[in-house]
């Protein structure tokens, strides 16, 4: 039975791990609770699915660009450093977003302002955040570093939705944002006990550049020459553009399985409970070799499980908000938890295939092009299912986001064959 919970050796060898890993569990609750609120926010002032995609176009831009140019800064400088600085922005952007709940302003262009200088901070603290995880730990433990990782982010994203909804259903969002400000501070401790993190000398022999252009475009040119790493980015934006059901469900609580609010919180929810029944059950993933392959299946499985949730959807059909929910709500919770699980396998081998494949000296580089694609390409997803929610209906979106979802990794899977060969122990990038 040990093995086949986490292992926690990472915990117990590491104790700046420890620590980064404790305060990254407080503050991702709180993240979430914010994620979530600003999109229900959005919709009670516009009750529009399309407006609430339209947070993923607003943060998009800011997003790609600082997230590139943050891999760049976090390879040239001391990682604890530059963490440390776009964290302490986060902070203060969430105390933005806490103070014009409390002031009512109700304008959704302040919102969309807020969202996208977060996620320009979001950008560059990802980037540094990513790549110190294997200054800290050995390199055979990545595995097991990453599915504890997943663990208190899947905890994170299982309470903070159930949270986000119940908050603003019974205090408002004020004090919903207000969770976030504090428990953030559980993040900003853990950064700052971290040791110095200072660029190290290159394996090639080379100097360490300075943040720039060239640097960026070097992190590029690696990344074209590596058909395996690269494969991560692409199979990831399959799920995420096609089948990321997350601007749909304010309208699937409010139209479809009734129970508004606290709805949407427990489907989102759901995701983050199969992501983290998954990571805590990770023991039988560190023995797994073929990871370019189960990373395919598990997108497949992910799609059809975004497929199940239309059809709970559509065969549950619209439900009035005072008739309590619909018993077809029980069926999309089961697709979500199996779309969570899915996810989560999904995560732990495409940043273990990427931080085992990649030179310290590009990590920070190439961890900013990963943030890139597993924020932006959400984003991405929540324009697409905004518009194909509003355009075909909440139920036909889900359905055929699944759909090109698991046709256009198999695309993939067939085009670039290597993937699917991938060896853990001889890993080729």
């Amino acid at each position: 039975m040990p093995k086949l919970f986490a292992d926690v050796t990472p915990l117990r060898e590491s104790p700046a791990f420890r620590r980064l890993w404790m305060g990254n569990g407080l503050s991702s609750i709180g993240t979430q609770l914010t994620v979530v609120a600003v999109s229900l926010e959005v919709y009670d002032l516009t009750g529009s699915t399309l407006a609430v995609g339209m947070l993923g176009l607003v943060a998009l831009v800011p997003l790609v660009f600082a997230g590139l140019y943050g891999g760049a800064i976090a390879d040239a400088h001391d990682r604890r450093r530059v963490a440390l600085m776009s964290s302490t922005v986060l902070w203060l952007v969430t105390i933005g977003i806490a103070l014009q709940a409390w002031l009512g302003v109700g304008s959704v262009w302040l919102l969309y302002g807020l969202v996208a200088v977060q996620s320009a901070a979001a950008g560059v603290n990802g980037s540094a955040r990513s790549a110190i995880v294997p200054r800290l730990v050995r390199l055979d433990l990545l595995p097991a570093a990453n599915a504890l990782s997943m663990i208190v982010m899947g905890l994170g994203t299982t309470i903070g939705p159930l949270m986000a909804g119940i908050l603003v259903a019974n205090v408002g969002y004020g004090w919903t944002y207000t969770v976030d400000v504090l428990t953030f501070t559980a993040s900003l401790w853990a950064l700052f006990k971290l040791p110095p993190l200072p660029p190290l000398a290159r394996d090639d022999g080379g100097e360490v550049g300075r943040a720039g252009l060239k640097s960026v475009l070097e992190g590029f040119a690696f990344l074209g020459s590596r058909k395996n790493v690269r494969m991560t980015f692409l199979v990831d934006m399959c799920a995420m553009v096609f089948a990321l059901p997350r601007a749909l469900l304010p309208a699937i609580g409010a139209v479809w399985l009734g129970g508004g609010e606290q709805t949407a919180g427990i489907l989102l929810a759901s995701i983050a409970a199969g992501s983290f029944l998954a990571a805590l059950f990770s023991g039988p993933l560190g023995g797994v070799r073929r990871q370019g392959l189960a990373v395919v299946w598990s997108i497949t499985l992910w799609g059809a499980a975004i497929v199940a949730l239309g059809g709970a959807v559509l065969a549950g059909g619209r439900h009035a908000h005072d008739a309590g929910t619909s018993p077809w709500l029980v069926a999309a919770v089961a697709a979500l938890v199996v779309a969570g699980v899915a996810d989560s396998i999904s995560s732990v081998f495409r940043s273990t295939i990427l931080q085992s494949a990649t030179p310290d000296h590009l990590r920070g580089r190439l961890q900013g092009i990963f943030v890139v694609v597993v924020t932006g390409g959400p984003r991405l997803g929540d324009v697409f299912s905004g518009s194909m929610g509003q355009w075909r209906g909440e139920g036909w979106a889900a359905v055929i986001g699944g759909v090109l979802c698991v046709a256009a990794v198999w695309t993939l899977a067939w085009w670039q064959r290597g993937f699917i060969r991938y060896d853990a122990r001889h890993p080729e990038p």
